[in-house]
């Protein structure tokens, strides 16, 4: 089992360890693009045309309603590919 294999099982889990990274790292390679936050803020959004944005804290480990929103993208992903 590759590790991009490994990390997306480790969401679709619903894991209490993940990072921030590895949320990142999944949802940019789906095409969604992240927005750094201004003024202090540690919240991130990421957007992507056409989807409704999701918003996730930069706080380790990241909770697992963050994950649950995650989830959804790669089963809906998932989805449209197969």
């Amino acid at each position: 089992m590759s590790q991009w294999e490994k990390l997306l099982a480790k969401i679709l889990s619903l894991s209490k360890d993940l990072r921030f990274h590895e949320l990142q790292k999944v949802l940019e390679s789906y095409g969604y693009e992240m927005k750094a936050p201004k003024s202090g803020s540690s919240h991130c959004t990421f957007r992507k045309k056409g989807k409704a944005p999701i918003t996730v804290p930069r706080h380790e480990p990241v909770k697992q309603v963050y994950v649950l929103l995650v989830k959804a993208v790669v089963e809906e992903e998932t989805d449209e590919n197969t």
